[in-house]
């Protein structure tokens, strides 16, 4: 069998990388270029939440990632069972939209 390296992609994770960071929050907003996932980790009792990662795609990117999530979703359930969703109270709203300012 011939191997075809043409394909491949070498891809390097570095150990603090490696360790995730905990987000309970995304907020997704977008300007005609980019689409932007704030990650926001929210303490019960604290004032205000903290940004611990943010990720900028492009729109075509931010798309393929929707649709790996949903798959990866979608297989996820098969295996384990309906992830159940609360009614979204004691959860603070969700921005999405245009940035309120742009560079």
């Amino acid at each position: 069998m011939e191997n075809n390296n043409e394909n491949q992609v070498n891809i390097e994770l570095s150990e603090d990388v490696a360790l995730g960071v905990y987000s309970n929050l995304a907020i997704i907003t977008h300007s005609p270029a980019e689409i932007i996932s704030d990650f926001v980790q929210l303490m019960p009792g604290m004032p205000k939440g903290k940004v611990r990662s943010r990720v900028i795609m492009t729109p075509q990117n931010a798309k393929r990632y929707m649709r790996a999530l949903q798959e990866n979703i979608s297989k996820f359930e098969q295996a384990f069972g309906a992830i159940e969703e609360n009614d979204g109270h004691n959860m603070p709203p969700m921005n999405f939209g245009p940035p309120t300012t742009q560079a």
